[in-house]
């Protein structure tokens, strides 16, 4: 070989070393990315109203929810899917407002979920907030209340892993119920082998000891508490306290301390395992409060759970990731929807959707959870309670018309049959205290119009539309 020939087989040979170290940097940079993914733990509380936490009215004592908003960033102006269980948890993972899916109030009996005009389970083929993150890498967890299926006659729902879970331990309304928690067939017994006061405390060992067994990987994971919804059952150590009715304030105030706790104890677990700073770790709950004390647990808000009234679907909503969120800051001016959080989680996460993003009914509010408040571009609707008949509480003046509408500063309320018309700037009136539909005809016009427009496009319901759902993917 002459030395020209020699001199490029030697350029040749470091191009293709200088080659094979470039694409060995691009797949470790890959992969460092991949890493670098947020563990996402959604803390979703059962029937805790905005009063409820310290650091939003004061009443009750939160140390450890407080601390959670010091270290991350709090929302004034976040609503629920629903003022009730069933619902407001299909909106939060299916991002989809519930009543298109059939959804309008708890799921119960098959023939009571008939006469309320509503499926038996969440229709296991819709895209779901786990599905999407599970695709994108994620590990994924339910630990806690599911009630969107399973539980009392309904013996076919679809299992956990039909919705994109990995893992999961739940309550006795849901399709695989965890036999520490349900020794008998209803929602809590004193045969329990975990005590009802220990429930939560269980679901923060699993968390933790989830994210423990996939250190490297992303995690995404649902803590959904049975705490606070009745009954308030304390343990023995609290001396007189079962003596108290399971409804006292008394016995509340026990139960959302313990409850508080235990969420510092995760708290406590993100750091100790190292992983605090970049989990994205969400707090909020399904619908207002009841029994709501003089109104102290909906801070003040007209209405409770049940009522789409601000106390019932207002809700508190905090959010900590040291990594990205600055600390201590309050966003009082961005309406935020639990239909966001699919879409909001998705980019978060950095994965990509394939598919018609279309369906969903949020908005990603990724750019306003990192603190940048905005107006949103969708209008909110609500329907609470198809078929009224059934839904006689509760009393006035907490019991609301059965659909809503949000727009801005104005939220519109009617019947399904156009009566009770009332309107409010809750700007001004966020207690709903004075109807302004008297003064605003053209607005009630406007907002009664696109309300039944959007009532009118629902998904008709026939009673054999359950039947047609298939939960067994291979029959």
């Amino acid at each position: 070989m002459n030395k020209k020939g020699l001199i490029r087989t030697r350029i040749n040979i470091l191009r293709n070393i200088c080659l094979i170290y470039f694409l060995f940097n691009a797949v470790s940079v890959v992969q460092s990315q991949e890493y670098t993914k947020p563990n996402i733990i959604l803390i979703l509380a059962d029937d805790l109203g905005l009063g409820d936490i310290g650091c939003y009215f004061g009443r009750y004592k939160t140390p450890n929810i407080d601390k959670i908003a010091e270290q991350g960033r709090r929302f004034t102006q976040y609503y629920s899917a629903s003022p009730i269980c069933s619902p407001s948890r299909v909106g939060i993972l299916a991002g989809q407002i519930p009543a298109k899916l059939h959804f309008t109030t708890f799921l119960n009996t098959r023939e009571d979920n008939r006469r309320k005009e509503q499926v038996d389970y969440l229709d296991p083929s819709v895209p779901t907030v786990a599905k999407l993150l599970k695709a994108g890498g994620y590990a994924t967890a339910h630990f806690g209340k599911w009630h969107m299926g399973g539980g009392r006659d309904v013996q076919n729902a679809p299992n956990f892993d039909r919705y994109g879970f990995d893992e999961w331990a739940s309550t006795y309304e849901s399709p695989d119920p965890d036999p520490a928690l349900t020794a008998t067939n209803w929602i809590w017994s004193d045969q329990d082998s975990v005590k009802r006061w220990n429930r939560t405390a269980y679901l923060v060992d699993k968390t933790l000891s989830f994210l423990k067994r996939h250190n490297g990987q992303p995690c995404y994971i649902n803590l959904w508490t049975d705490d606070v919804h009745t009954p308030w059952i304390v343990s023995d150590e609290y001396v007189g306290h079962r003596m108290e009715k399971p409804q006292s304030e008394r016995n509340f105030e026990v139960v959302l301390a313990e409850f508080d706790r235990q969420l510092g104890r995760l708290l406590a677990g993100l750091v100790e395992m190292g992983v605090d700073q970049n989990t994205v770790l969400i707090f909020t709950s399904d619908n207002g409060p009841l029994p709501n004390f003089r109104q102290d647990r909906s801070a003040g808000l007209r209405g409770s759970k049940l009522s789409l009234y601000e106390g019932g679907i207002r809700m508190p909503f905090i959010i900590r990731w040291p990594e990205k969120i600055r600390k201590n800051s309050v966003d009082s001016l961005s309406v935020v929807s639990a239909l966001d959080l699919l879409p909001t989680l998705v980019a978060l996460a950095g994965v990509e959707v394939q598919g018609n993003m279309e369906i969903f009914d949020g908005e990603d509010r990724s750019a306003v959870w990192l603190g940048k408040p905005s107006s949103r571009k969708k209008p909110l609707y609500w329907e609470y309670g198809r078929n009224s008949t059934y839904f006689n509480t509760p009393k006035p003046p907490n019991r609301s018309p059965a659909l809503a509408y949000r727009k801005g500063n104005w939220k519109f309320l009617m019947n399904i049959d156009g009566s009770q018309q009332e309107l409010y700037d809750l700007e001004c009136d966020p207690k709903e205290q004075h109807n302004l539909s008297m003064k605003h005809p053209k607005k009630i016009r406007r907002f009664r119009d696109r309300l039944m427009d959007w009532w009118a496009d629902l998904p008709p319901f026939d009673e054999d539309i359950a039947n047609r759902l298939d939960p067994d993917p291979d029959s």
